[in-house]
């Protein structure tokens, strides 16, 4: 019955949706979640007709600073594709049930999307990558997901996809390639690289003992979302490309401070640990090389 109640949601929002928008708006072909501070993406949609989350039936509202909380349909690129934007995403942190943070990427399935874009700022643990860097998932490792937390727990959703779908091709080759295509088209390809992106719950930031850990078993980017709305893109067999901008550098050595031989590095310590709002700087400062990067990716599809 829970099911139930869930299909009449999203059909509701859908209906809704539906009453405003015209008419080449109502199936876009590609959908776009935007991460921390990456919401500029829309400032180059044509077109746009923008719905507050307040006003979507079913949906929850952000509470997060950078996420602003809206659906926004338009035309990208210079051949005018049919898209919708999250502009701000759902956490599990937040308190949400993981069906709350993705009932979005259901209701894009039901508006047929057939091609999901997720973008997040991300801790970076592969000491080759920079801040300002975009990783390019080909795979990830969901932790709450293997200790109980997955937004596919209970009676499956037979519409929409099968009780076990597999996640070892969850991210698309083909629009991986895209990446690079379009970093070349743009003249910037060497600020790309491929990696594996660790899901954890947050909200608070990583140890630096979890941090090793993480980088131990293979882990490139580190972040508190975007695996649940791709788990459940993969239930609705959407293709997925998710794109992780390297915002901070996780701490990961060990802390000496009590050894009596080794110098105090107090402020030094503060001055590496990770915060909000350094995130949402670095994603203000590779802003718009992302949106372009976005857009031509988007164009080749």
């Amino acid at each position: 019955m829970a099911n139930a109640a869930t299909i009449k949601d999203l059909e509701a929002a859908r209906s809704f949706l539906c009453q405003s928008l015209p008419e080449n708006l109502v199936q876009p072909k590609v959908g776009i979640v935007c991460g921390s501070g990456l919401g500029g993406l829309v400032e180059i949609i044509k077109n746009k007709q923008e719905f507050a989350y307040s006003e979507i039936p079913g949906f929850v509202t952000s509470t997060v600073q950078g996420h602003a909380g809206k659906l926004v349909f338009g035309l990208l690129g210079d051949n005018d594709v049919p898209t919708v934007c999250m502009v701000g995403r759902f956490h599990f942190y937040e308190g949400f049930a993981l069906t709350q943070t993705t009932f979005p990427i259901r209701l894009m399935a039901l508006l047929k999307v057939g091609t999901l874009i997720v973008t997040n700022a991300a801790g970076g643990l592969n000491p080759a990558f920079k801040v300002g860097d975009v990783c390019i998932i080909e795979d990830h490792i969901n932790l709450p997901g293997m200790t109980g937390n997955n937004p596919l727990i209970g009676p499956n959703m037979d519409d929409f996809g099968v009780r076990f779908p597999p996640m070892s091709d969850a991210y698309c080759p083909r629009l991986r390639r895209l990446v690079y295509d379009a970093a070349k088209k743009m003249g910037i390809p060497k600020f790309l690289h491929e990696g594996v992106y660790v899901f954890v719950s947050g909200p608070s930031y990583e140890s630096k003992a979890e941090c090793r850990l993480l980088r131990s078993i293979g882990a490139d980017v580190v972040g508190m979302s975007t695996i649940p709305e791709v788990v459940v893109a993969r239930h609705c067999n959407i293709k997925v490309l998710g794109l992780s901008l390297v915002t901070n550098m996780v701490v990961v050595h060990r802390d000496r401070r009590s050894d009596p031989d080794a110098p105090f590095e107090d402020k030094v310590v503060e001055e590496r640990a990770a915060n909000h709002a350094e995130v949402l700087q670095a994603a203000k400062d590779r802003a718009q090389d992302l949106q372009t990067l976005v857009k031509y990716i988007v164009e080749m599809i």
